[in-house]
């Protein structure tokens, strides 16, 4: 339910104006970046744990009610306050209209890699469905050393999945022969879409012990046959962007290892014609507003 007035925006990167009195991080001039959450409650057994995200009372970073009753307002605004816990320092030489979609879309693939132990080179692994969150899930995945099979509904992203992102294969779903062919084949699944799917095509495409991570938020029911998770020892689980030690972990390998996310940079003044271009999946991959560059009086 979205609450009006309202300034919407995450996936925030710009320069520290500004600090408290009690900031130790961070200083004025520093280049960082704001994700998803701007709150928690710190004393739940997530917090504690250092997977914040997982909070009950985590803070959204827009429409949500920070601590001090007012609405958190995103990163459309021209400026923001967030407490340092949920602020990470974008790496030296990186970009910051590139290091803006990994604060989200990024950590949501790294996340998971890493806490289910699927970061050594070697294995093999699938993207389902290429936007933007698969399309770094492409990059990040290669980057750790992995073999990447691309999953898609159609044929018309073979070109960019394998060519410009650097997949190593890709497979249409209705193909039922290549579907087959690849069976028990893959270590891992991460599967983007946000949209209600069958899953035992891709179930089928696991190794024994292999895991099918959702990321995509679905609000219908799925389903799927038991015997196609029990005859392998399958797992589908489900994982939330990342925590802040994540995000942190996750911007030193993509500085380290040169991963940059395709962007297009944009001004407030085309936002609604980038909504337009949204509904018709006519981003690749990922719209970056730039702010500051932005005429923003009335």
């Amino acid at each position: 339910m979205s609450n009006y007035p309202m300034v919407p925006g995450h996936e925030v990167v710009g320069e520290v104006k500004e600090v408290g009195s009690e900031v130790s991080n961070f200083k004025v001039g520093d280049k960082v970046g704001v994700g998803v959450l701007v709150g928690c409650c710190r004393n739940c057994r997530p917090c504690e744990a250092d997977v914040e995200q997982y909070c009950n009372k985590k803070i959204w970073s827009y429409n949500d009610v920070y601590t001090d009753g007012k609405p958190t307002q995103g990163g459309f605004a021209e400026s923001m306050v967030v407490d340092q816990k949920f602020v990470v320092k974008i790496p030296d030489g990186m970009a910051l209209e590139q290091a803006a979609p990994l604060l989200c879309a990024g950590v949501t693939v790294f996340s998971p890699l890493s806490h289910f132990g699927l970061k050594q080179s070697g294995l093999r692994g699938g993207i389902l469905g290429l936007g933007g969150v698969g399309h770094m899930g492409v990059l990040i995945a290669k980057a750790m050393g992995h073999h990447v099979t691309v999953i898609s509904s159609s044929d018309k992203k073979r070109v960019e999945a394998m060519e410009h992102l650097g997949a190593d294969q890709y497979l249409v779903s209705s193909d039922a022969t290549r579907m087959q062919e690849a069976a028990d084949s893959l270590d891992y699944i991460i599967d983007t879409v946000p949209a209600n799917h069958p899953l035992e095509p891709y179930l089928s495409l696991l190794k024994l012990d292999g895991k099918l991570i959702l990321t995509g938020v679905i609000n219908t029911p799925m389903q799927f046959l038991t015997p196609m998770v029990m005859l392998g020892r399958k797992a589908i689980t489900g994982s939330f962007i990342g925590s802040m030690k994540e995000t942190k972990e996750m911007l030193e390998f993509c500085r380290e290892k040169g991963v940059t996310s395709m962007i297009e940079v944009i001004k407030m003044d085309y936002v609604n014609k980038a909504f337009e271009r949204l509904e018709k999946n006519d981003v690749r991959y990922r719209f970056v507003v730039d702010v500051a560059g932005s005429k923003l009086d009335p």
